[in-house]
């Protein structure tokens, strides 16, 4: 055991709290958005004009001309939503320029959720769309796609390697993790689209209806190779 005149160890656990203070700020902020999300288009003028436009907008193809008109008619109703939510660009005068990063996440999570109610919903491609229309600069664009594919909301890049740890759903499909490999506990199995399934270490699957994974026994990943496309018998 090394004998020094100074240990390091109390500082350093002492600015590890500090920091863990620190960040416990944003993701304050973060899970009070997450609740509050867009509860602005449940009340005029938002409501009415969001009743009259959203089923146009599910149909049509983001970035297509038929789309743009559709936004550009929302008019009022638009305009409020923007001017009472900071997740938009449009909300700031500086666009994106004026946004914060607990900003700039949520405004990720809503792109992702609503390639997930269009009918030809891409993410990889909303990305690059948002990237021309509100001037975002390579490095941000880059961040964003990463930060999507590291929470499995993108497909991996060519060659990267893939997490590939098992798990199975409630039903007893067998899953693969394919999110990019690295150090993290949680997985997702991508290929049910917008309701795909994540699971953490020693836990089934969760997604959509299912039960909560607390509510079924959880199944070991190393129990059987999976098999995608199969639904064995969970017992």
């Amino acid at each position: 055991m090394h004998d020094y005149a100074y240990d390091s160890t109390a500082d350093t656990l002492k600015h590890s709290l500090r920091v863990g203070e620190l960040m416990g700020q944003p993701i304050t902020e973060l899970v009070q958005r997450s609740v509050h999300h867009d509860l602005s288009k449940t009340e005029d003028p938002e409501l009415a004009v969001y009743n009259e436009f959203v089923p146009r907008l599910k149909a049509s193809t983001f970035g297509s001309d038929e789309h743009t008109g559709f936004v550009a008619a929302m008019g009022e109703g638009l305009a409020h939503h923007y001017s009472a939510n900071r997740h938009h660009a449009e909300h700031f005068v500086s666009g994106v320029t004026g946004m914060t990063l607990v900003d700039l996440i949520e405004m990720l999570a809503d792109w992702k959720a609503a390639t997930e109610r269009e009918a030809d919903g891409d993410l990889a491609r909303s990305l690059e769309i948002q990237q021309q229309r509100y001037g975002i600069d390579d490095q941000l664009a880059q961040i964003l796609a990463n930060t999507a594919a590291w929470f499995g909301w993108l497909p991996p890049g060519p060659g990267q390697p893939l997490c590939g740890v098992k798990g199975r759903a409630p039903d007893g499909t067998q899953l693969v993790c394919d999110r990019p490999a690295g150090p993290h506990r949680d997985h997702v199995d991508g290929r049910s689209g917008g309701g795909q399934l994540s699971w953490v270490d020693g836990q089934v699957a969760t997604a959509g209806e299912w039960p909560l994974a607390g509510e079924l026994p959880a199944q070991s990943h190393e129990e059987t190779e999976p098999v995608r496309g199969t639904a064995p018998d969970a017992s």
